[in-house]
C-alpha cells in the first residue's frame, strides 16, 4: 500500500498508523510517583515501548517500510546496531520477505540472537554502525535488495511517529516527552506528531552526542560514537531527513553519563522489575541524574524504548 504523501506530519503519521496497526502492539504506559526515586515531581508517565514486537520501538518503522514501499524479489537489506535489525528481521519473517541484516561487532549478543531467531541472513561487519551501513549499501547495489534505513527514511520516521500518536491517546495531559536519541528517527517521529504542542527533549550519552553536535553547528556532523549504549545510540551522526524536523520541533537536548544510564537500568529493575537496555533507559537517566530538571508541576513522559539486553544481576550491581 503506497502512502501518497510521506512527509512526516500528524496527518501522514495517522495514515501510517492505520496501515501498520494490525502488525504492531499498542504498548502500555504506567504512571509512577516521583518520590519512589527521590524526585520532586509528583507523577512520571513511562511509555513501555520495550514491550513492542522485537523488543523495541523499531518494529513500527520496519513495518512502515515494508507496507508503504514496493519490496523487490531480492528482499530487503538493513544495517543496524541491533534493534533495527531485529525489528526488520521480525517484519520480514511475518510478511514472508527475504532479509539480510548487517550489524557491527559491538552489537549485543541478545540482539544478534533475536535477528537469528527471526530467520534473517545475519552478517557481522566491522566495529561500528558506519561499517555495517557501508556493507549493506554495497549489498543493495549488488543484488537490488531494498534498503531499509534505521532512521533516515521518511517511512521509518512516520512509523516511529505512531508512538507519539499512541502516547497522546494514553496520556493527553503531558507537557514534556523525554526521548533517547541515536540517529534521531524516534525523536523526529514524535516531534512531527506533536508539532510543537508539547516539549520534546532529546537525551544522548556524553559518549555519542550526535544531535547535540548537529544543533551546535546547524547541520548533521560526525560526532563521537561510543559508550555503554553504543549498540543503539551511536550511529556517528544524526540523519539528514531527521534533522530539519527536530530542529523545528525539538530544539533541546541533554547529555547523560554511562554511570547515569547504568543506574537508570538498575532503578527500573528495582522499582518496576523492568529490564531495559542501556539505550532504552537513557531517557529515564536524564531525570534521575538531574540532567533534565522539570519545572514545578511539569508533567513528564519518558519513552523506555528498548529491552534487548542480556540478563544482568542489577540487584548485585546496585
Amino acid at each position: 500500500m503506497e502512502m501518497p504523501d510521506n512527509t512526516a506530519n500528524p496527518q501522514t503519521i495517522a495514515r501510517c498508523e492505520r496501515i501498520i496497526r494490525p502488525h504492531i502492539r499498542r504498548t502500555p504506559v504506567i504512571e509512577i510517583n516521583g518520590d519512589e526515586f527521590g524526585l520532586p515531581v509528583t507523577t512520571l508517565t513511562l511509555k513501555l515501548e520495550l514491550l513492542q514486537h522485537s523488543g523495541s520501538f523499531k518494529a513500527r518503522g520496519a513495518f512502515a517500510n515494508f507496507l508503504a514501499r514496493e519490496v523487490p524479489k531480492a528482499g530487503i537489506v538493513a544495517a543496524s546496531g541491533g534493534n533495527h535489525g531485529a525489528a526488520t528481521a521480525y517484519a520480514a519473517m511475518k510478511l514472508g520477505k527475504p532479509a539480510r541484516i548487517f550489524v557491527p561487532s559491538i552489537s549485543s549478543p541478545a540482539k544478534i540472537q533475536r535477528i537469528r531467531e527471526y530467520g534473517a541472513d545475519l552478517v557481522i561487519e566491522g566495529d561500528r554502525y558506519a561499517d555495517a551501513l557501508a556493507a549493506s549499501e554495497a549489498w543493495a547495489q549488488q543484488t537490488g535488495a531494498m534498503p531499509i534505513p534505521a532512521f533516515d527514511q521518511n517511512e521509518t520516521i512516520l512509523g516511529q511517529g505512531t508512538l507519539g500518536l499512541e502516547l497522546e491517546q494514553q496520556a493527553a495531559d503531558i507537557d514534556t516527552v523525554l526521548v533517547s536519541v541515536g540517529g534521531g528517527g524516534l525523536i523526529a517521529g514524535i516531534a512531527a506528531w506533536y508539532a510543537g504542542r508539547v516539549k520534546v527533549v532529546g537525551v544522548e550519552p556524553f559518549a555519542s552526542p550526535t544531535l547535540t553536535k548537529a544543533f551546535e553547528v546547524g547541520h548533521p556532523v560526525d560526532a563521537k560514537a561510543g559508550g555503554l549504549a553504543a549498540d543503539s545510540l551511536a550511529p556517528r551522526r544524526v540523519g539528514e531527513r531527521v534533522f530539519p524536523i527536530v530542529q523545528k520541533y525539538a530544539r533541546q537536548t541533554v547529555l547523560v553519563s554511562d554511570d547515569a544510564i547504568a543506574n537508570a537500568q538498575a532503578q527500573l529493575w528495582r522499582a518496576l522489575r523492568i529490564v531495559a537496555e542501556p539505550g532504552g533507559a537513557a531517557a529515564f537517566s536524564a531525570i534521575l541524574s538531574g540532567a533534565y530538571k522539570p519545572a514545578p508541576g511539569e508533567r513528564v513522559a519518558i519513552v523506555i524504548s528498548g529491552g534487548n539486553t542480556a540478563a544482568v544481576n542489577f540487584d548485585a550491581t546496585y
